[in-house]
């Protein structure tokens, strides 16, 4: 059967979220004319039989599909098999990833598909979050470059002025607008994007998948959009208990650091990912010190675990093959 929306939900031992987020589909599901599926893929953590027996326990097996993933291969992996089982049963004419620790609002998924509706040129499109608390989260965002490396770093007013149009995390207005990347905690993607760019690329475990996805996009003329009529409810960080907001900061996994190096290595090269790192880790000298003064908690060893990761070292300059592992068959 074919829908307009597949809309695909990659858990991680977070299956009580995952319900919860499939009641608010269904709500959107009853509210609107469109045909909306569901692939929930569980990669490999155990939530299969959980989240099963709510699809037969709530009826929802004719427009929910669960996959078990052999392995845990990372959040662009969990979509490309999701990817696959849509184009399989027919492709939608637009696929939505979605987290599972997201609630949708009303009118979440029609807001998006009317959007690239009515914007040929649009590709992409991205929600606009609210916390826990129903306070809102409007932030869209840049694709990092060198600079906006040094700006984060330094964590100076005199910086982030001077630095301002490279600043990666913007405060978006309640007008829709075109911007560099969406979080795919909520992203709404046109199927012929993801035939002329070949699903996400793999070789990112966790973090920067969306980010090099929305780049590949731009490259083959396609923008992306964020839009703020589609409202989307999102306890930070609860799949990954990494990016969790107005928690204390914490050590990075050796992961992130990975996905930035390849972040910047193929969509920049090695030499200006060399750049880039020199520029955060002489930033992050003078960060520190601002932070000892005020007495302000930093990301735990971040200096220290970047520099380690850094193709600033010949044992970090891997194969970087920009289109390995990126085919969603």
């Amino acid at each position: 059967m074919s829908f307009d929306v597949a809309v695909a939900i990659v858990t991680y031992k977070s299956a009580e979220l995952t319900i919860d987020c499939l009641h608010s589909i269904e709500v959107e599901r009853a509210a609107t004319t469109l045909g909306i599926r569901v692939i929930v893929v569980d990669n490999a953590s155990g939530d299969a039989p959980a989240v099963q027996r709510a699809i037969d326990e709530f009826g929802w097996s004719s427009w929910v599909t669960l996959l078990a993933a052999p392995r845990n291969g990372g959040f662009a992996y969990g979509n490309n098999l999701a990817i696959r089982e849509a184009r399989r049963s027919g492709p939608p004419r637009y696929f939505h990833l979605l987290n599972p620790d997201t609630v949708l609002r009303p009118g979440a998924v029609r807001e998006l598909v009317s959007f690239l509706d009515s914007r040929a040129e649009a590709g992409i499109t991205g929600s606009s979050f609210e916390n826990l608390d129903g306070s809102d989260w409007p932030i869209a965002f840049r694709f990092p470059t060198a600079w906006s490396e040094l700006e984060g770093a330094l964590e100076l007013g005199m910086a982030t002025r001077l630095l301002n149009r490279w600043v990666v995390a913007r405060h978006m207005s309640k007008t829709a607008q075109p911007i560099d990347w969406v979080p795919g905690a909520s992203m709404m993607v046109r199927w012929s994007v993801i035939d002329a760019i070949d699903g996400l690329d793999e070789n990112f475990f966790l973090y920067f998948e969306e980010t090099d996805f929305c780049f590949r996009a731009k490259q083959k003329g396609f923008a992306t959009w964020y839009v703020p009529a589609s409202r989307v409810m999102h306890i930070a960080g609860q799949s990954t208990k990494v990016t969790e907001r107005n928690a204390a900061p914490k050590r990075l996994p050796a992961y992130w650091f990975e996905s930035r190096r390849r972040f910047f290595v193929v969509t920049y090269g090695i030499p200006y990912a060399i750049f880039a790192d020199l520029l955060a880790l002489a930033g992050n000298c003078f960060g520190v010190l601002k932070r000892m003064l005020q007495r302000r908690r930093g990301v735990p060893n971040y200096a220290r675990d970047l520099l380690a990761h850094s193709v600033i070292w010949r044992k970090n300059r891997t194969l970087f093959d920009a289109k390995s592992s990126r085919n969603a068959g």
